[in-house]
């Protein structure tokens, strides 16, 4: 094969792992009606799927690196994709426990290839780490935008029900697995098989702020994803028109996605991209407080600029504060374990508040709190140094 076609492949592969990240998160929430009348079951065990792929998440998100090193990250990154699409085909075979036992299946595959793809790409493409952390962001939202928006009319327009639905991206996950398949034997830099031991993440105070920075922006993007079309719509905007809020939102934030890596890549430090992000949440959840349209519209483009260069931040920190392949490795399982919890911990947090005190504006009031955690552990976590 040639160098070209090597190379080709490489990119190709990395494009398609990147939008099968999402996927099959992001085709559950809009099916759950039909989903939960299929199967009769409750709210509480259709809403459970969510938090289900989260928990899963942050559980094998720890064992992700461990899987890397075993394996090799190609390897390892090949068996998260195969394990996703056995997932994806398990839970529309039966009935609830086979649904639950197929999301679990997805969660871990998905999870160990996104833990082990920035490694991957300090190990393979070190010069680029900026333009393919960039790809990576901008497929895995792109998608789930995607997945969001066509998941009903694949269900109910062409025929193919909430289980031909979910199954139809297994074919993306196979195209993904074919294309990698040259990855499966790719060699190790030799200069990078010195440091094999890698340095213990978990007693890092930079680890840590890393950690919680992540946290913080994956406690916001889930909470507003749960939570603003219900506060829109409880403010007498249309249902339709609340969705098309939150798609909106998605769509927007692929501009911070995007150019944002390369940025940080150019600069020696990556603190004050991290306050202007900080404080231009601070401006668009502010100014949610306002109930006029056209001003709710332009907080949203806003945050969602800022969402997108969040997500990408964090990718990007996890390669620029760490000096070996496998301090990367534990890093990112470290960052993602511990940013899924909170994650699934935010939505909750905030729907048990809302039982108590009926107030939407304590959603502003909790996203405007979590951004100050945002700004306070990203300043530190955006200078010059390494773990």
């Amino acid at each position: 094969m040639s160098n070209t076609t090597s190379k080709a492949l490489l990119i190709l592969g990395i494009i398609l792992i990147s939008i099968n990240l999402r996927t099959s998160i992001a085709s559950v929430g809009p099916l759950i009606p039909f989903i939960r009348e299929d199967l009769g079951i409750s709210n509480g065990l259709a809403g459970f799927l969510t938090t289900l792929s989260l928990i899963t998440f942050a559980l094998f998100s720890l064992f992700a690196p461990a899987i890397g090193k075993r394996l090799g990250l190609g390897r390892a990154i090949f068996a998260g994709i195969a394990l996703l699409s056995v997932g994806v085909v398990i839970r529309v075979l039966g009935g609830i426990e086979l649904l639950y036992f197929g999301t679990a299946l997805t969660g871990i595959g998905i999870v160990i290839a996104n833990v082990l793809m920035i490694p991957f790409f300090k190990a393979r493409l070190p010069e680029k780490i900026g333009l393919f952390t960039a790809i990576l962001s901008t497929g895995m939202s792109l998608f789930a935008a995607i997945a969001s928006g066509v998941s009903v009319p694949l269900s109910q327009e062409l025929g193919l029900g909430w289980r031909g639905s979910l199954a139809s991206w297994v074919g993306l996950m196979i195209l993904a697995l074919v294309v990698w398949i040259p990855q499966l034997s790719s060699r190790i830099n030799p200069r990078r098989t010195s440091v094999l031991t890698g340095k213990n993440v978990w007693k890092s105070k930079l680890a840590w702020q890393v950690t919680l920075f992540m946290g913080a922006q994956s406690v916001m993007y889930f909470t507003m994803i749960t939570w603003l079309p219900d506060m829109f719509i409880a403010r007498g905007m249309s249902a339709s028109k609340a969705g098309l809020a939150l798609s909106y939102l998605q769509l927007i934030s692929l501009i911070g996605t995007f150019f944002i890596p390369g940025l940080l890549m150019k600069l020696k430090e990556q603190s004050r991209v991290i306050l202007i992000v900080g404080l231009g949440y601070l401006l668009g959840y502010s100014a949610l407080f306002l109930h006029q349209e056209w001003i709710t519209f332009l907080a949203l483009t806003i945050i969602g600029i800022g969402s997108g260069a969040s997500l990408s931040i964090a990718y990007t920190l996890i390669s620029l504060r760490t000096a070996d392949d496998l301090t990367t490795s534990r890093l990112s399982g470290m960052v993602q374990s511990a940013g899924y919890v909170l994650a699934a911990l935010g939505p909750l947090v905030f729907g048990i508040s809302l039982d108590l005190f009926s107030n939407w504006n304590l959603l502003i009031g909790f996203l405007l709190v979590m951004t100050i955690q945002f700004i306070y552990f990203g300043l530190p976590a955006g200078r010059d140094r390494k773990i």
